[in-house]
């Protein structure tokens, strides 16, 4: 007999607005916990020096986390002048120091240089694995290696404050995979100067941003008052740019038996329409419920997760 799964059926995204000084782990299993939920996961890593969004996932909203990987990031972050750090933030151990200050317009300007597809190369002091071992664990221990440099892109980089000569604010659009530190690292190369990151926090993933963001105290407050749904968004919130296909009760039941079902040719057509590239997953509903997630192919709709939704 199959074992019990602990905890209650909780389905459905918290947009959380995680703390400094928590983990993206750490707040998983806290959300997990108070909302007793079965299953949890988190959607893009943010370190415990970032604060921000972090989309967590509960039950069948875990089966649409790998829709999120690739989704656009807003990050906000300030760079301190005149120190370097091995680790590029505020807690590394210091390893430059210069009088440069360099000028908001020379910031500015050097910005452009980093918009675009760009080859960035991630700090030592990240979770990459070398040889099965993560950097920051080779960079703490001082062993040499070398991290290989990655095509990232960065949608837009602008100044947006600089409240003295020592700092500047810079806000940025970006694609996946791409760090903060490091911008900040080669643009302090390039003005000729030291500096690290004294403060980041990520503004948006996809559709989650500050406008919808829950703190752990307001959700602690809704779980108090036994309003824990207010606090959650649904499972489909990250398929917001997936094509949608509305589908009869019978087809429902086709795909949620892992069967294929057959569309109309103007389905088809409509859906080609609004898929992009080599894109062929489309989301399905029958009303407001989301049903599966499918691929098309050749005037069917092949599912490959079904979600058990009510």
């Amino acid at each position: 007999m199959a074992r019990k799964k602990r905890g209650d059926v909780v389905n459905g995204w918290v947009c959380f607005d995680k703390p400094f000084e928590m983990g993206s782990t750490e707040a998983v299993s806290k959300l997990r916990r108070l909302f007793n939920a079965q299953k949890a996961g988190h959607a893009g890593t943010l370190d415990p020096l970032a604060s921000g969004i972090l989309p967590i996932a509960l039950g069948e909203a875990t089966k649409t986390v790998p829709f999120l990987m690739d989704a656009e990031k807003v990050y906000r972050f300030t760079i301190n002048w005149g120190v370097s750090t091995d680790s590029i933030d505020r807690e590394g151990e210091i390893v430059g120091r210069s009088d440069v200050r360099p000028s908001v317009e020379a910031v500015a300007a050097a910005l452009p240089s980093f918009v675009g597809d760009i080859d960035q190369t991630p700090p030592r002091f990240s979770a990459i694995k070398v040889d099965g071992q993560r950097a920051y664990d080779l960079a703490r221990d001082g062993a040499e290696f070398e991290l290989a440099s990655r095509r990232v892109t960065i949608h837009e980089a602008a100044v947006t404050d600089a409240p003295d000569a020592d700092h500047v604010e810079i806000t940025m659009r970006t694609g996946k995979g791409v760090y903060v530190r490091s911008l900040a690292r080669d643009l302090a190369i390039m003005l000729g100067a030291e500096g690290h990151v004294s403060a980041l926090r990520r503004e948006r993933v996809g559709p989650f941003s500050v406008d919808n963001a829950v703190t752990l105290d307001i959700l602690a407050d809704l779980v108090h008052r036994d309003a824990a749904s207010e606090g959650l968004l649904p499972v489909a919130t990250a398929l917001d740019d997936i094509p949608e296909l509305a589908v009869t009760d019978q087809d429902a039941f086709s795909l949620r038996q892992g069967r294929p079902i057959v569309l109309l040719p103007r389905q088809v057509e409509t859906l080609k329409g609004q898929l992009h590239g080599d894109a062929r997953t489309v989301s399905v509903f029958l009303g407001q419920t989301l049903v599966a997630l499918g691929q098309l192919r050749a005037g069917r709709l092949e599912p490959d997760r079904v979600f058990n939704l009510s």
